[in-house]
């Protein structure tokens, strides 16, 4: 089963129901949660969600919607190796650093964002959840690359 680091704003589509991005982020949670490909997001990303929701549904409705997002996701640690990175990297956005070097010390080949455009010059595939999902073929349930 294909691996991917989903970025957080991939998440906030599917949570937030964000147009016109929400229907590819629904599809890629469905295929995980039909276990044709393994989601895994930072540590980071559960903290960034959890200020985000809190600020917009209340901090009781957040936290059931992150344990509903968990039973989708791997979550991978930032370690102390991905902060240095992060902070001696060139990247304008300093969570993105956080993001790509999580998902490169982690050895997840594709990273799915809508800020493309953040991640030049990288060591990995970046696509957004749209060309993912039109670059794959599913079938029967099953995965096709």
């Amino acid at each position: 089963m294909e691996r991917v680091f989903v970025d957080t704003d991939i998440i906030l589509d599917l949570l937030a129901s964000r147009d016109p991005f929400y229907s590819f982020a629904a599809e890629l949670f469905s295929r995980a949660d039909r276990h044709q490909v393994k989601l895994h997001v930072s540590t980071l990303c559960f903290a960034n969600l959890h200020y985000l929701l809190s600020r917009q549904l209340g901090p009781f409705k957040a936290k059931n919607t992150l344990l509903q997002l968990k039973a989708l996701v791997t979550t991978l640690p930032v370690l102390d190796k991905t902060i240095e990175l992060a902070l001696a990297s060139d990247f304008r956005d300093f969570e993105d650093a956080i993001q790509y070097y999580c998902a490169l010390e982690h050895s997840i080949p594709i990273l799915l964002t809508r800020n493309l455009r953040d991640y030049q010059n990288c060591y990995m595939s970046i696509l957004t959840a749209e060309e993912y999902l039109k670059s794959r073929k599913w079938r029967d349930g099953e995965e096709e690359a």
